[in-house]
């Protein structure tokens, strides 16, 4: 389908923030990966991510590994009701970086607004643990909030962003096979949906992205997918069959490389059913709903997610699973 750019106002902010992000990211945009380095570069910095957690007023305790939860953090809201929304939030950082407290700013915006809790796995990265590590400890923290938390799948939410966006899908696929029950919904910012790196957008908007060229990802993908093959519905949900699955929301940039990824795994879900909510943002950086403390566009996107999470929770669709084939 041809691609039409959004007519919507760009913020000053905005442009401030891109200019911000593209400051620090692009310069190591075509140089190759280290992710150990990478790693070390997504914690910072961490006074203003520390600041942007706690403004929010949500509360963070940490979680060890045990009864299945592979470890990670839980992000509340003080005094929420019992039947609020639980978002199992799954953290990006192109399976290589990025934790729970590198996305509490993130998380801790969208759980002050759905007045809930999320529970963010610290799952294992690549490319010391490559496929199937990180689908495997996300399917274990589903089962964690099944089983041991009593709670139920009608009031789960799974939700992530760019690889966490990917990752999110591909649990979704996964527990649809099993047959286990699926959560009410799915919310996918800036979603990582190809790993076999296809999209027109990685050229079309190689320049324009504020953190990262085609290259990138292209280069970041093989720590993850390591000797499998990248087009497995497992590691690519765009190459799914979404038949059965809970209904989605993805938003993302309609600068970004990824923007392909969400476009396209948008009209796969359509093409099987699946009730989609898909909005594209002018001029915003990969993931921008990290700044929800000074960005008005962030704000919108969270609030929107809220509102889609919020209906999940009143109006709960396609619980049970659907048989389909196999997606892995």
């Amino acid at each position: 389908m041809a691609f039409i750019p959004s007519a919507t106002p760009v913020s000053w902010q905005c442009r401030i923030v891109h200019l911000l992000v593209r400051a620090r990211m692009r310069p190591h945009a075509h140089a190759p990966i280290d992710p150990l380095s990478v790693r070390r570069e997504m914690g910072r910095p961490r006074v203003a991510r520390r600041w942007m957690a706690r403004s929010t007023g949500a509360t963070m305790e940490r979680r060890t590994a045990g009864h299945g939860w592979p470890g990670g953090e839980v992000v509340s809201w003080p005094g929420h009701a019992p039947g609020a929304p639980v978002v199992l939030y799954l953290h990006g950082g192109g399976y290589i970086a990025c934790s729970p407290e590198t996305h509490r700013p993130l998380v801790s915006s969208l759980v002050r607004r759905v007045r809930g809790r999320a529970f963010v796995p610290r799952y294992r990265l690549a490319p010391e643990h490559p496929f199937p590590a990180a689908l495997d400890d996300a399917l274990a923290a589903y089962r964690y909030l099944l089983d041991v938390e009593r709670i139920a799948p009608a009031q789960i939410v799974i939700a992530g962003d760019s690889a966490g966006g990917g990752l999110a899908l591909a649990l979704v696929l996964a527990i649809r096979d099993a047959a286990w029950p699926n959560p009410a919904g799915l919310v996918a910012f800036s979603p990582w949906t190809d790993l076999a790196a296809t999209g027109r957008s990685l050229e079309e908007n190689t320049e324009r992205c504020a953190m990262f060229a085609g290259e990138t990802i292209r280069r970041a993908a093989r720590f993850y997918v390591g000797s499998a093959d990248p087009m497995r519905p497992l590691i690519s949900p765009l190459y799914g069959d979404f038949r059965g699955l809970p209904p989605m929301l993805v938003h993302a940039s309609e600068d970004e490389v990824l923007r392909d990824d969400a476009i396209r795994v948008a009209e796969v879900a359509r093409r099987a059913g699946v009730h989609v909510e898909l909005q594209l943002w002018p001029h915003v950086p990969h993931v921008w709903q990290f700044f929800a403390a000074v960005l008005p566009e962030a704000r919108a996107s969270l609030t929107a997610a809220t509102r889609f999470i919020l209906a999940r929770m009143s109006r709960p669709e396609h619980t049970n699973p659907a048989a389909s084939p196999s997606a892995s």
